[in-house]
């Protein structure tokens, strides 16, 4: 039994026939304007059962049911597009707070017996104190990149001496 119901418009089957043909645009677009035009309850897709369609285009039965809830739902553009996430798949380790505590250590005083501080250094010591869990020495080079901060580089505020203009 279908509890969602896909009725296209004239002008929603032109419009899908038309993205289809043209072929210019993103191929999921395509697959779901195929896929919905396939959904219509129109007497020539009377044959077309969510499992027929699914292996006609190839996607799987479950794809078929979200797409034709998500017109009933949501609309027609809604079902053309994508579903969007609601939060990313992994959260970012490296939030403000702790991208701030690691720049704050990177222009601190190096480690004794070393000029500077590598990437190495800081990710151990980010760990040590207990600033992360765990983190990598290129999360640390991104998040220090990204903050245009380089101990002893010229953009950090300190320069090589220079001699004063006579």
């Amino acid at each position: 039994m279908i509890k969602y119901h896909v009725t296209l418009t004239d002008r929603e089957r032109k419009y899908l026939r038309e993205l289809i043909a043209k072929g210019k645009t993103q191929g999921y677009r395509i697959r779901h304007a195929q896929i919905m035009l396939a959904l219509d309850e129109i007497p020539e897709n009377a044959d077309w059962t969510d499992k027929k369609i699914a292996k006609a285009y190839q996607s799987n039965e479950r794809s078929v049911g979200e797409l034709r809830k998500r017109f009933v739902e949501e609309g027609f553009e809604a079902a053309l597009g994508r579903k969007k996430r609601e939060t990313p798949p992994v959260a970012p380790k490296i939030t403000g707070e702790v991208e701030a505590q690691i720049v704050a250590l990177a222009c601190s005083d190096p480690p004794e017996g070393r000029t500077c501080w590598t990437l190495r250094l800081l990710a151990g010591r980010v760990v040590e104190l207990g600033i992360l869990e765990s983190v990598s020495h290129n999360a640390i080079g991104e998040t220090l990149k990204k903050t245009s901060s380089s101990p002893g580089g010229s953009k950090s505020g300190a320069s090589e001496n220079q001699a004063p203009n006579t």
